[in-house]
């Protein structure tokens, strides 16, 4: 069996975790196939050798990745598809379910981010910005929120460049809602990526775990304005943790949205004081 297709039928087993999977996928052995002898050499629980059994054998499990399969395309840790960047990170998803264009995750990747109540200035800055990251041959990546997120996709894709999302839900939902179309037309033009199973609805607590997947696949992290806590600065310090770039525009220090970058900038982060982006890092 493929191992894309081990850990997917595993995936869907109720009480098969993030860590039970990166339990078994460490001791799978190289190659993109698994068998079942294999179970034999893996110091595995009985629970997860029962649940790596019930992978093999349970013809429920295959129909419902078969129906997967029919919505999207899915990707697997030890696929060549898989971005190299994200496979460096802390806690990789070990499946990715995808829409779109897959080959933007070979591409150089800048992730923009910031607050989902943004004033003009983001707007401002994002619509200047985004051109002369794109005639420099960028993807632009984004969460699909409100916001920034939204500005910066809709921004890409204005100017005829791509752009992926990475999202908190699974790809049968679109949320928040009013980025519906905007979601269908990255789908089209673009690329969506979620680690979650397809009809997972969102929630608060899985937004801060997508973080990660936008830090990791990026090559620089942007930071428009955002409050001095906010998941824009845990994205720019899981990309710090990862050795991205990180990049922050600065604001006035009687703006709460400004806090933000600008303790990025005070910790070290690169300033955006031109659009041209001088600086050789990006």
């Amino acid at each position: 069996m493929k191992k894309k297709e081990f850990l997917l039928r595993l995936k869907l087993q109720k009480g098969v975790g993030y860590v039970k999977l990166l339990t078994i996928a460490n001791q799978m052995k190289p190659g993109l196939e698994i068998e079942l002898d294999d179970l034999k050499e893996m110091d595995l629980s009985e629970k997860l050798v029962d649940a790596c059994h019930l992978a093999f054998n349970d013809d429920k499990l295959a129909k419902l990745t078969r129906q997967i399969r029919r919505q999207c395309i899915v990707i697997s840790f030890f696929d060549e598809e898989y971005p190299e960047k994200l496979r460096q990170i802390y806690r990789p998803p070990l499946i990715l379910f995808a829409q779109g264009n897959l080959s933007l995750l070979k591409k150089d990747i800048v992730t923009i981010v910031g607050s989902r109540y943004p004033t003009h200035y983001s707007r401002d800055v994002i619509n200047r910005l985004v051109p002369n990251l794109l005639d420099q041959n960028k993807v632009i990546a984004s969460g699909l929120a409100r916001g920034v997120d939204a500005l910066a996709h809709e921004a890409t894709l204005k100017n005829n460049g791509r752009t992926v999302a990475v999202v908190g839900n699974g790809l049968n939902h679109s949320y928040p809602q009013e980025n519906y179309s905007l979601q269908e037309q990255i789908k089209n033009d673009g690329l969506i990526i979620s680690e979650y199973l397809p009809d997972t609805p969102p929630r608060p607590y899985r937004f801060p775990k997508r973080n990660r997947i936008l830090a990791g696949l990026s090559e620089s992290i942007i930071v428009t304005e955002a409050k001095e806590k906010s998941g824009s600065l845990i994205t720019a310090s899981l990309g710090l943790q990862e050795n991205r770039d990180i990049y922050a525009v600065p604001g006035p220090i009687t703006s709460k949205l400004s806090a933000g970058p600008n303790q990025l900038i005070e910790a070290g982060a690169t300033p955006i004081v031109d659009f041209k982006f001088k600086n050789e890092k990006i």
